[in-house]
């Protein structure tokens, strides 16, 4: 389509480090942009995945000063995989103590997939913490969303990656997959941690675009990179999101409703489907909304960079 946004251009990060925490992680963060710009806040999905280059590029580097940083057990944070004291409210502990590192008194939430859930979650423990919330791909954590995912939906898009992503489950467990993934996952053999994660990341690997092989994201063959997240994601969702119901998200929307919003999903979008942006969208009316028609899950999607670019930038005058 004619007239969509790309990317900023490539830009180094200025700033880097680890910042302690009150537990055994340290977390990787870094800074790009203007150093007197308007701050944000990137947050990635997973749980389990990382930060990379091409998340600097969503903001225009003139006016917006971003931090970046890999959560617990993620990226370059450490320790690697760690699923101790790793929970949604010990990330948004981590979120708030980064902030304060930082000297910044607001800022712009920034996340996909579960970015999307983290600073929902974020933005309702600290609403005065955030100027501008930027959404894609929305994810609530919901019992049915899982379900959808990872036991009964999807596959029925995709039944070939699907009888992959089921091979290492013997036949008798595979009634609850979430749980029988946690136990190889959690396994003290290596080994068996390896072909669970290996399977349970190419997954969502082979859902993400509907672009199709070339559009995702490279393989999960950097074991150590495929445990981390297997073991992240997993251990939160066998964990529901560590939220004390089932719809914490959703119900808690009124917290949130004066902060300006911008969501932007894809029409075709497997792995978080359009119903779950479509009912925060119902119940944040205040909030832009941007149903992008060609596009699947993953945030490289031409549209969603057009949708995502075009908010960053409606962000900066709020």
């Amino acid at each position: 389509m004619s007239g969509r946004r790309g990317l900023y251009p490539e830009i180094d990060a200025y700033n880097f480090g680890w910042l302690k925490t009150e537990g055994p992680h340290e977390i990787y963060y870094e800074e790009c942009g203007a150093p007197g710009g308007m701050p944000a806040v990137v947050l990635h999905g997973g749980p389990g995945g990382a930060v990379n280059p091409t998340m600097r590029r969503f903001f225009d580097p003139r006016h917006w000063r971003v931090a970046l940083f890999d959560q617990r057990g993620c990226g370059k944070s450490r320790p690697n995989a760690s699923l101790e004291a790793n929970t949604t409210w010990t990330l948004i502990e981590d979120i708030e103590r980064l902030r304060v590192h930082l000297g910044i008194e607001k800022w712009c939430v920034f996340g996909g997939s579960w970015g999307s859930t983290l600073a929902l979650a974020y933005a309702m423990t600290h609403p005065e913490r955030v100027s501008a919330l930027v959404l894609r791909g929305i994810f609530l954590v919901t019992q049915r969303e899982l379900k959808w995912f990872y036991q009964d939906g999807a596959g029925m898009l995709f039944p070939d990656a699907f009888e992959r992503f089921v091979a290492p489950i013997p036949e008798s467990e595979r009634g609850d997959l979430i749980s029988a993934y946690h136990r190889r996952l959690t396994s003290p053999d290596r080994r068996v941690q390896a072909e669970a994660a290996a399977a349970w990341s190419q997954w969502e690997g082979d859902t993400i675009s509907i672009r199709g092989p070339d559009a995702r994201p490279p393989k999960f063959d950097e074991t150590d990179f495929a445990i981390a997240f297997a073991r992240i994601e997993n251990h939160f969702f066998a964990n529901r999101g560590f939220f004390p119901e089932d719809g914490w998200l959703l119900k808690n929307v009124d917290r949130i409703r004066h902060i300006p919003g911008w969501i932007v999903q894809g029409r075709f979008d497997v792995v978080t489907p359009l119903e779950t942006a479509w009912a925060l969208h119902r119940a944040w009316p205040e909030a832009q909304f941007d149903i992008i028609w060609d596009a699947g899950h993953a945030s490289t999607e031409p549209g969603v960079i057009d949708g995502l670019i075009r908010a960053t930038d409606a962000a900066l005058k709020v």
